[in-house]
């Protein structure tokens, strides 16, 4: 027994030394990660790699500390504020020698969002500094960007094929008959069509001649970006005419791009990398391919925000418009107006610039945001609007607060409207043998029941309540943008316009991006634009969940991130993008039931917006189907 016991001691000892060198390891890599701070003196010549893993997001999502320990890795959301801040400082430094553009693991973003940082990239090529970019098939996102760079390279067995915005839409008319679900729907707004998946099998007509319009002219700015930053590209015959280009070069997607002009070579990461060495130099040791890089982290933290100057305070609201506290990509109401007051309570700020990046939400929790803007205006502050990929709805509601309005030409705006649906389940209880009775004292007792429907009387003031709070939006646009009601309502309906459109019918004021906003701000203030500096109302990030996040995903990573281009993870080519395109189209239906579901007010939000193809605007309900086929092994 005496040898048993000294056995499990030993074991014990082993364990619990095992455990201290794992924290011990696990905290060095956290201290590391957290007393990290570059210093312009750390920055050697070299590229600038600029990275754009994941979807383009004028907010990212904060890191979910835990999100390593799953083992599966969260969609990735990169900041193009940062994106063109280190590149409009790339572009006058000689310790950059190019810019290297990595676009194989580019999920996209809405389109605003995109040109603005193909717009940065296309001031760096501008100024003389070579612009390379390179992916194994681009998506019509990222070759929108690759487009302005100085050479376009693209894997040999790869290629692009473009696709153009739109698709379908799923309708569950026939799946709610089917279960006996009662779906009840109040809205406002021939155009308004978020309800319409519910409630219909098909688009209505007003709902295909909204979108018609809104992808034709998105499409047509796309290409035209491109055909201006690549005159020789043959990508108006490429677009319409893929399957001609493709099969006289035999199948061979890459070659036909290359024949089209649309790509300047081909070759695999390793020729790409030896080609950027031959260019900016090679560290001593490396492996083929690789060469003196200058990571994105390291350079936005050797520029950082300047610190100095007039504050103008710049509000963001992004993602999913939701009552109470905001998470993770969505604007919570109560945070939101916490921070407006917060930023404005020390009577430091001389001016407030409003940055709107959302396809809407929560009627209440958009108004509470607005009031909580306007005290800007009670305090003789200039409030300035600026409108990012999109500003639709419940994001639109919130710019009526602006004394005006910036916006991109291809800018998704408007779908004034609203909405509220309760489903209730008294015909899929009957399937099953269930009924419901009662005794009402009056005519609201126990309404609206989701197992025993609504009556008459709750309809009609649910209607009502939703057909007053339409008339109290078209009065704040109307207010807003100095026009009649009735002219609002002519062009509200629920409508979604491009940002091109949205100027000419009032919708907007002028086009520019958010710096274009800041220094409005600063001259209705009185002040030098070039002697203010923005002051971002927003939440502090948590740097060690931060760093815990990123020491957990981390492990069992060989090569990722390590400045070794050459073995960093080739990306998909376009068979791949298409399932990835399959699998986003299943986590919609999810996101679809959840949303049915969930929903718990009246609703001002786009659904032109969710149908653009932007992988970043469904996180949740890519992780609930995650979820569901993990369930279903």
């Amino acid at each position: 027994m005496k040898l048993v016991r000294t056995a499990w001691k030993i074991l014990v000892g082993i364990k619990d030394l095992l455990v201290l060198i794992l924290l011990l390891l696990f905290f060095s890599v956290l201290f590391a990660a957290l007393s990290h701070r570059p210093t312009p003196a750390t920055i050697r010549d070299g590229a600038l790699v600029v990275a754009l893993n994941g979807t383009l997001v004028d907010q990212p999502s904060e890191a979910d500390p835990l999100s390593g320990l799953s083992g599966a890795r969260a969609a990735r959301e990169v900041s193009a504020r940062d994106v063109i801040r280190a590149l409009d400082a790339a572009k006058g430094d000689a310790r950059v020698k190019a810019v290297v553009l990595d676009l194989d693991s580019f999920m996209g973003g809405y389109p605003a969002t995109v040109s603005e940082v193909a717009a940065a990239v296309g001031r760096v090529r501008a100024a003389g500094k070579p612009v390379l970019a390179y992916a194994t098939a681009y998506t019509d996102s990222g070759y929108q960007i690759a487009a302005n760079a100085s050479e376009i390279w693209v894997h040999p067995m790869g290629g692009s094929i473009f696709m153009g915005p739109g698709g379908r839409q799923l309708y569950y008319k026939g799946l709610v008959d089917k279960l006996g679900v009662n779906v009840h729907v109040y809205k406002v707004g021939k155009f308004k069509s978020a309800v319409e998946p519910y409630i219909r099998a098909d688009m209505s007509p007003e709902a295909r001649e909204a979108s018609t319009a809104l992808y034709s002219g998105l499409l047509d700015q796309w290409r035209e970006g491109i055909q201006k930053a690549r005159p020789k590209a043959r990508i108006a015959e490429f677009l319409m005419k893929p399957d001609v280009a493709i099969t006289a070069a035999r199948g061979d997607i890459a070659a036909a791009n290359r024949a089209y002009g649309l790509v300047d070579q081909l070759g695999d990461r390793i020729a790409f990398g030896a080609h950027v060495a031959r260019m900016v130099g090679t560290p001593s040791g490396a492996r083929a391919g690789n060469f003196n890089t200058i990571k994105l982290a390291d350079w936005l933290q050797a520029h950082p925000l300047p610190t100095s100057g007039d504050p103008i305070g710049v509000i963001t609201i992004a993602g999913d418009i939701v009552d109470g506290k905001g998470g993770a990509g969505s604007a919570g109401g109560d945070t939101v107006a916490k921070l407006v007051l917060d930023g404005l309570k020390d009577g430091k700020l001389k001016a407030l610039v409003v940055r709107v990046d959302s396809p809407g939400g929560s009627a209440m929790a958009s108004e509470q945001m607005r009031q909580a803007i306007l005290q800007a205006k009670a305090q003789k502050l200039p409030i300035v609007v600026s409108m990012g990929g999109l500003a639709a709805s419940g994001g639109y509601w919130v710019s009526t607060a602006g004394d005006v309005i910036f916006a991109e030409p291809n800018t998704i705006t408007g779908s004034i409207g609203i909405f509220g649906i309760i489903p209730t389940f008294e015909n899929s209880l009957a399937k099953i043998g269930v009924t419901t009775d009662g005794v009402q004292s009056t005519p609201l007792t126990g309404q609206p029941s989701i197992y025993g429907g609504t009556n008459a009387t709750v309809d009609t003031i649910l209607q009502s309540a939703i057909e007053a709070g339409y008339g109290r939006f078209v009065g704040l646009v109307a207010a807003s943008r100095k026009l009649t009601p009735q002219r609002v309502d002519e062009i509200a309906q629920g409508r979604v316009w491009i940002g091109g459109v949205a100027r000419q019918i009032g919708l907007v004021d002028r086009f520019g991006g958010l710096d274009d906003a800041i220094a409005e701000a600063a001259k209705r203030a009185g002040l030098d634009p070039a002697k203010v500096r923005p002051v971002y109302l927003a939440k502090k990030p948590n740097a060690t969940a931060a760093a815990i996040a990123a020491a957990l995903s981390s492990f069992g990573d060989d090569e990722e991130d390590d400045g070794n281009w050459a073995t960093t993870a080739a990306g998909k080519d376009s068979y791949a993008r298409i399932a990835d395109e399959r699998r986003v189209l299943l986590a919609q239906a999810l996101g679809d039931a959840r949303r049915l579901t969930q929903a718990g007010s009246v609703q001002a939000r786009c659904l032109e917006c969710m149908a653009l193809g932007v992988p970043g605007a469904r996180d949740a309900d890519l992780a609930l189907l995650q979820l569901v086929m993990g369930a279903a092994k």
